[in-house]
């Protein structure tokens, strides 16, 4: 078995993530599934675990061990089979279930992960369950003197692709051409059948489920796993790309010239969209977004509300003020209707509906939200990132600052978020200003404080 050890790196902020088979493997997994069928039963009485998984070959093996472990303690597993980590949150939801969902998303074949979540797609986060999942894998979980739980099989595609087309009026819906590099993730079993019913062209590039991933990395958010898509749009004459990752929970968009839209871009447009139907919403963006987020959502009569980073933050604004819809640079793209989950394939079509409606290109329309220049993620390896932050802090002291997640510091007319990373000795680095010259020269000057060792 897996070194239990391996626990305290594998378990991280939001979910379990590690390399298979030396840090996750299938006894672990049985110990991971009875740890989480013990803490779903006692914290709101669970009866049944919903399961489900990607298409990496471990898959198959770790999700079965996990499984297992449910059985042992008495629950009911439902088996959905292969899915996308939004159609789990969707089925958690509809059925009133906790769910686990074996993937690790953007990450490389050679990794594993699981996702998990409470009844109604609740977040299960290092602080609100993670790490009490991960103390009973430690310990071992007695099996009660009960009859294993029994098994069995659920499909939900169906029901799942229904849901996602209620969030727009398929009747405004245009014949855009869309290209979807669904990097041979489950976008290729998920998106075909979202799409199916609806007036668009689509072309589906590497739709085949292949863990291996063998045309490129399913992490859209790294520029050169877009070129393909990219030339492709370019090539066809087609009106958009989506660029799903592994389990299809996220989506980047590209235009009809080729160009990439960012996280920010897309919320901005998707909030519109969302306020168009829902007038004088509350909406959330995280405080990494483009200061045109927040703006576009006042324009257009909504109440914007800034959170930290990350889905656990996310989703518990989203109870508390009854937003109907938050974005993430990162491009995750949450809605209160869909139990304040995220979902690729939702924000997708909430787009496509935006271009429909306006009767112009995505590269015309998107030029409104467009408004700064943007640094994008810069990573920075320290020794001390409280000490840095703070040497940061001192520098623009005149600045108006806040911690609610790292360092903000507001100088005006530009602005930058520095945050340390959850699980390495890393510091995050996002800033904005209004032209990509000042941009450059801000970051300069960012990153200098940054390494400065004197």
């Amino acid at each position: 078995m897996a070194d239990l050890d391996a626990l305290d790196s594998i378990f991280k902020a939001y979910d379990v993530r590690g390399t298979v088979p030396d840090q996750i493997d299938a006894d672990l997994c049985r110990r991971i599934g009875a740890a989480f069928a013990r803490f779903a039963a006692t914290a709101e009485g669970a009866d049944r675990v919903l399961v489900a998984r990607d298409m990496r070959p471990s898959g198959v093996e770790l999700a079965s061990a996990f499984a297992e472990g449910v059985q042992r303690q008495g629950l009911d597993v439902v088996d959905l089979g292969l899915a996308s980590t939004d159609l789990v949150y969707f089925a958690s939801g509809r059925h009133g279930a906790p769910g686990a969902m074996f993937t690790a998303s953007h990450n490389p074949a050679q990794y594993n992960g699981i996702k998990m979540c409470l009844s109604g797609a609740k977040p299960i986060g290092e602080d609100t369950g993670l790490g009490e999942i991960k103390h009973l894998a430690r310990i071992g979980v007695d099996t009660p003197p009960t009859t294993p739980g029994r098994v069995e099989s659920l499909d939900m595609l169906e029901e799942f692709a229904e849901h996602v087309r209620s969030f727009v009026d398929t009747g405004a819906l245009a014949p855009l051409r869309v290209v979807a590099d669904t990097a041979n993730g489950m976008g290729g079993l998920v998106v075909p059948r979202v799409f199916e019913t609806l007036p668009f062209d689509l072309e589906v590039m590497y739709g085949e489920l292949d863990g291996t991933f063998p045309n490129h990395p399913a992490d859209p958010i790294q520029p050169e796993n877009l070129r393909d898509l990219q030339s492709r749009v370019r090539a066809t004459g087609a009106d958009v790309g989506l660029a799903f990752d592994g389990d299809a929970d996220r989506v980047f968009l590209v235009d009809d010239q080729g160009e990439p839209l960012s996280g920010s871009t897309t919320t901005a447009i998707v909030a519109k969209g969302i306020l168009e139907k829902e007038p004088g919403s509350t909406i959330l963006y995280n405080l990494i977004c483009s200061k045109a987020v927040p703006e576009v959502i006042a324009e257009n009569g909504g109440t914007p509300v800034r959170t930290r980073v990350g889905h656990s933050f996310i989703k518990a604004v989203m109870a508390e003020t009854g937003a109907a819809f938050g974005g993430e640079h990162s491009a995750h793209y949450y809605f209160r209707d869909n139990y304040r989950a995220d979902s690729g394939s939702i924000a997708a079509l909430v787009v496509l509906e935006q271009i429909s409606k306006a009767g112009v290109p995505l590269s015309a329309l998107r030029k409104p939200f467009d408004r700064y220049a943007a640094s994008g993620e810069i990573n920075t390896t320290v020794d001390d990132a409280a000490g840095v932050i703070e040497r940061v802090a001192a520098a623009y002291a005149d600045a108006e600052q806040d911690r609610v997640d790292g360092l903000t510091v507001d100088n005006g007319d530009w602005w930058f978020n520095l945050r340390p990373s959850n699980t390495e000795p890393l510091l995050r680095l996002n800033l904005e200003a209004p032209t990509r010259e000042a941009c450059d020269a801000h970051v300069a000057e960012v990153r200098a404080l940054i390494t400065d060792k004197g």
